[in-house]
């Protein structure tokens, strides 16, 4: 039972915790965010040094060093997207009454350079790991990098939940590009995809032969799976999820509200730091 519920509560405290932390310091003052950014950079270049060196270790402490390092990585995608450092070339809402393909398009002008920066990062994980035993950073990477586009392009869609308590000021002008309604068409796809991708890989961690490294490979991979689509189910479900991060929402309660477009609105007709799976 300890092969399961050991890496299920870690990737859960990770998850949750390095969300809330990630989203309390790109609400500290922009001068704050280069020493942010100097350690997570840091944090980076050590995962990408470590990961190097547990290729061939298939054991249950590689597969949580390989874990841990993806998150490492991760975590400097979405902090470089957040505190602004890398984005997009255009930092503007959506001009008025612009719908279809041309608010799409704008849409990926304020994202594409972090875009690019998440697939060189993941064709480096890929280039370290070639031929390794041990691939659960790629995996993890791929599950993190796959619920994260899903998500932005469901935000971008319209849900019920924009989340815009989690924008910090600088990056307000993205409330231009979500569009609020009860359900999309894309929604049920991407709740349909991760959920039987959850079950392949709970499946496969439940399998005799799986071993002990198989077993928490998969388990953490499962986890951040179903972490994913419950983050897609908080987008459109009636429910306060920013509860899970009372403790720093809390602390900004007294800052004066964000604002929001509202769906009747012409500019928004017609993304968790979460790690989301976040």
């Amino acid at each position: 039972m300890s092969m399961v519920l050991w890496p299920v509560a870690s990737a859960l405290f990770v998850w949750w915790f390095a969300t809330g932390l990630i989203v309390v310091l790109d609400h500290l003052p922009q001068a704050s965010f280069r020493w942010s950014m100097l350690g997570a950079t840091l944090l980076a270049g050590y995962g990408f040094h470590v990961l190097a060196s547990v290729g061939a270790d298939t054991t249950v402490h590689g597969a949580y060093v390989g874990f841990l390092c993806a998150i490492a990585i991760w975590a400097w995608q979405e902090m470089s997207f957040l505190m602004g450092f890398i984005t997009g070339p255009s930092r503007s809402p959506c001009p008025l009454g612009v719908r279809g393909f041309a608010r799409f398009m704008h849409g990926v002008s304020v994202v594409i350079y972090h875009e690019a920066a998440i697939v060189a990062g993941g064709v480096a994980i890929w280039a370290i790991s070639l031929g390794d035993a041990n691939r659960t950073a790629l995996w993890t990477y791929l599950i993190l990098w796959g619920m994260r586009v899903s998500a932005k392009l469901n935000l971008f869609a319209g849900v019920r939940n924009v989340s815009e308590r989690f924008l910090p000021p600088h990056l307000a002008y993205l409330g231009g590009f979500f569009h609020q309604r009860p359900m999309n068409a894309l929604m049920p796809i991407s709740i349909s995809l991760g959920s039987v991708l959850g079950v392949i890989l709970v499946q496969r961690a439940g399998s005799p032969d799986a071993g002990a490294y198989l077993t928490t490979q998969y388990v953490l991979l499962a986890t951040m799976v179903i972490l994913g689509v419950i983050e897609h189910w908080f987008l459109v479900v009636p429910v306060p999820f920013e509860e899970l991060w009372s403790w720093y929402l809390r602390a900004r309660s007294k800052a004066p509200p964000l604002p929001m477009i509202a769906a009747s609105d012409p500019v928004s007709a017609g993304p968790s730091p979460q790690l989301n799976a976040s």
